[in-house]
């Protein structure tokens, strides 16, 4: 009911020009009318498109400016609400614009409103001033059930209360025509309402992501079982795994806002960040900071403003930021090139990671910490700030028997773990990978199957990171270890601890 007082307050306050910004129009009409009627006296509804006009009369069909010069007409002192369905289309039209803002001083004088009903957010900046918008969120866990409730009096429903909760939490997010159709189609191919439904409404979750183009859903199918080392990161991340629950919120605990995960290429932040997902049973968005750079005025804004908004609508879930120093390489340095842009999307994001209350997780990865803004380490972004250094010896043999056991489950006990792992110092777990891959390759060119040597073969032919961008990882260390973030593993942790008291004891005096 908050959409519906918020809406009744804005009428009785005599606010001229109210902008809705939803795709579900069949909805909103229906909350417009139940506030038109619930008012004392009741106001008069009239509805208006661009093929056919006011309902009943037909008046200012195909004409805009008729239809408002209809609205001005209209008695003065009679409570009306004028629904206009296609009018966000003609906003550019200097005569409707103009038509607008001489219509909204004369609504201010009388107890008529105007209501544009639009399924995007195309509000130009002259008419900003006249027009109020009004968000009209997806449905709330209440008015779900209460869909829910209403199936049960014409299907067979056969859900267990955690079956029926499941089933409300996969629907959020989504609006309530698909909702409905989801439901239908589970009826449809089941005969009968059960868990089976759960599936479909992800499916009809992901279809309304891939719709959006700002955002991607993607698959949980890396798990924490995939992750060699890491140890601290784990145990961080197991221990918020009911965060989300009722429970947690009935023991007073906020939602976890979110991690940054800093290090060298190849060490395992993005597969970190999605087994996150996996590990917490959330959906796993992605977002492509370049795919909110739009060429028009106003047009990233209101992606970024889109991106949230769905986000939120999805929660709980985790969002995924992958190679944030890229996406706003610059920004805060005084480059305006785009004209501030990267500065507004970029101030955007930061203000509601912040700010949010709602359960959305962000695992942002990083590369260059150096390139990022300041704004992003300060406290209250992330919960927690990660470095994923080099792994150890330890760590390399777990990496070789996440990647082997993969390849031959059967044939784990064939390879020499403690010698692939002494002979790849200075390799991240990409470069592991590689040289796993590499020895298969070679080996099924002579149709037999790979051994020790073929994997010690391999690395021989790979030249490390730690090599190449030898001088780069020594900054990233030195970052790391001087105190602003937390190490990801227990043996980086040591590493680092021995590293400082070394320096000390090198010290004069």
């Amino acid at each position: 009911m908050v959409f519906e007082q918020e809406l009744d307050l804005l009428v009785r306050s005599s606010y001229p020009i109210i902008y809705i910004p939803t795709p579900e129009e069949e909805r909103a009409e229906q909350m417009i009318a139940y506030v038109a009627q619930s008012g004392t006296p009741a106001r008069a509804l009239h509805l208006w498109d661009f093929i056919e006009g006011f309902e009943g009369t037909g008046v200012g069909r195909n004409n805009p400016v008729q239809a408002l010069n209809e609205i001005e007409k209209a008695n003065p002192d009679g409570p009306a609400m004028f629904v206009m369905r296609d009018l966000h289309r003609f906003l550019d039209d200097v005569q409707v614009a103009r038509k607008l803002r001489n219509l909204a001083r004369h609504l201010r004088n009388s107890r008529k409103t105007l209501i544009i009903l639009s399924p995007t957010m195309r509000i130009p900046p002259d008419l900003a001033e006249e027009v109020t918008v009004l968000d009209l969120l997806p449905p709330s866990v209440d008015e779900i059930g209460q869909e829910l409730e209403t199936l049960l009096e014409q299907v067979k429903v056969v859900l267990t209360p955690g079956g029926q909760d499941a089933l409300v939490k996969a629907a959020q997010g989504l609006m309530m025509a698909r909702i409905r159709l989801a439901l239908a189609r589970a009826v449809a191919s089941y005969g009968r309402l059960d868990e089976r439904a759960i599936p479909i409404m992800l499916e009809e979750k992901k279809q309304r992501v891939r719709r959006t183009e700002v955002l991607e859903f993607w698959p949980n199918a890396e798990t924490m079982e995939d992750i060699g080392g890491l140890d601290i990161l784990k145990r961080w991340l197991e221990q918020r795994a009911a965060a989300f629950t009722a429970e947690a919120r009935d023991y007073g605990l906020p939602n976890p806002k979110g991690i940054l995960l800093v290090g060298i290429q190849g060490t395992g932040k993005s597969l970190s960040a999605k087994a996150t997902a996996s590990l917490w049973q959330l959906p796993l968005l992605r977002l492509d900071v370049g795919r909110l750079m739009g060429g028009l005025v106003g047009e990233s804004e209101a992606k970024t403003r889109e991106m949230i908004r769905i986000a939120e609508a999805m929660a709980p879930c985790v969002l995924f930021l992958d190679e944030l120093d890229k996406g706003f390489a610059g920004v805060g340095s005084g480059f305006v090139g785009d004209s501030g842009t990267s500065a507004r999307v970029f101030g955007t994001i930061l203000t509601w990671m912040e700010e949010k209350t709602s359960a959305v997780f962000i695992a942002a990865t990083a590369n260059s910490v150096e390139t990022l803004p300041a704004e992003v380490l300060r406290k209250g972004r992330f919960d927690e700030i990660f470095f994923i250094d080099l792994p150890s010896e330890r760590e390399r043999r777990e990496i070789f028997e996440v990647h082997l056991s993969k390849a031959r489950p059967n044939r784990l006990r064939d390879f020499d773990l403690e010698q692939l792992a002494f002979q790849s110092e200075g390799f991240n777990g990409a470069e592991i990978a590689q040289a796993v891959s590499e020895a298969m390759h070679m080996a099924f060119d002579q149709r037999r199957e790979f051994e020790t040597e073929d994997i010690l073969r391999a690395m021989s032919f790979i030249v490390p990171l730690s090599k190449t961008a030898g001088e780069h990882i020594a900054r990233l260390q030195e970052w790391a270890i001087s105190g602003r973030c937390r190490p990801a593993s227990s043996d980086a942790a040591q590493a680092g601890l021995m590293g400082q008291l070394f320096g000390a004891a090198s010290l004069p005096g």
